[in-house]
């Protein structure tokens, strides 16, 4: 398993009995019979196939839709995406957050704007841990922090500091894509590893992802990222419907500079008029109750305005 990589989580769904009765709960008359029963259930409980583009393109390279195994990998995913409401009405909302923050330090290091959808896939915008131990939005795992110089110990761990989390994830993709020439390969990378991408080069005679056959969480993982893509840039398409008071807004802080421990981080909040939890959602990198610093390393703690 790659290093910056934690396990794709498989979406599970409700029973098709249940969803019934829940949709037919609602106001309907209680059907008698059988025929009934078929006429209300088909009258109130419409799915409808997603609508695939006719065209489309990862990171500016295009996706090969007119072949039939590509493109029903990409409405597979579209269709789990689309119909797991709850999950993707949620990564909508902290997209608007965290998208703002992302895409200034992708487009600075010269990786493309579509690798913000990578983080989508891999966290859900979330600081996450997998079982693995990959941490964070970008899910970097300890050893691969350290050797991008990342700060890991039990008090501080900057994979949960979004902003450095993220240079790291440029740094690798960077590497990955001046390896494999393309960023679809360097995405995929991303999921198995680079070892694994040579390995299956060389074994399938191929350089194209979409002409390789890996395990199934690689498999999908591309068009995971495809799908996600598609649906955040156009949400109404499928069945989303924000106002612009539902998203979560981007946070806005400022920050204090520190070159010593701080023995209470309760106190320190309290100083600025925080509390303890405050203080952590603005700052999640500091993992202990308070910040040791014998060496006097400068640390940024972020504030609100």
């Amino acid at each position: 398993m790659h290093p910056m990589k934690t396990k794709y989580i498989k979406q599970a769904f409700w029973p098709l009995s249940l969803i019934a009765i829940i949709l037919l709960s609602f106001n309907i008359p209680s059907p008698v019979t059988d025929d009934e029963y078929r006429e209300a259930f088909s009258s109130n409980n419409k799915v409808f196939a997603v609508n695939i583009p006719e065209q489309m393109n990862f990171a500016g390279e295009a996706v090969p839709l007119d072949r039939f195994y590509v493109k029903e990998a990409l409405e597979y995913e579209m269709t789990v995406n689309t119909y797991w409401q709850s999950s993707t009405l949620l990564l909508l909302k902290r997209a608007h957050r965290w998208f703002p923050l992302i895409e200034p330090i992708l487009k600075k290091n010269g990786v493309p704007d579509d690798f913000k959808y990578l983080a989508v896939a891999e966290s859900g915008l979330k600081n996450i841990v997998s079982p693995v131990g990959a941490t964070g939005f970008w899910q970097i795992m300890k050893s691969t922090a350290r050797e991008y110089g990342l700060e890991v110990n039990s008090s501080i761990d900057e994979r949960y500091h979004v902003e450095k989390a993220t240079e790291v994830a440029c740094q690798y993709l960077l590497k990955a894509h001046e390896k494999f020439g393309n960023w679809t390969l360097a995405a995929a990378s991303y999921n198995t590893g680079m070892n694994k991408i040579n390995k299956e080069i060389d074994r399938q005679q191929e350089d194209s992802y979409y002409n390789m056959n890996f395990v199934e969480e690689t498999n999908r993982y591309v068009y995971r990222i495809l799908a996600l893509k598609e649906i955040i840039r156009k949400p109404k398409d499928f069945g989303f419907h924000l106002r612009d008071e539902d998203f979560y807004q981007a946070y806005d802080t400022y920050e204090v500079t520190v070159d010593s421990t701080i023995a209470i981080l309760a106190q320190f909040a309290d100083k600025y008029g925080l509390n303890y939890r405050e203080l952590k959602i603005y700052n999640p990198w500091l993992r202990q109750s308070s910040l040791p610093d014998k060496s006097r390393r400068v640390y940024h703690i972020k504030l609100p305005k």
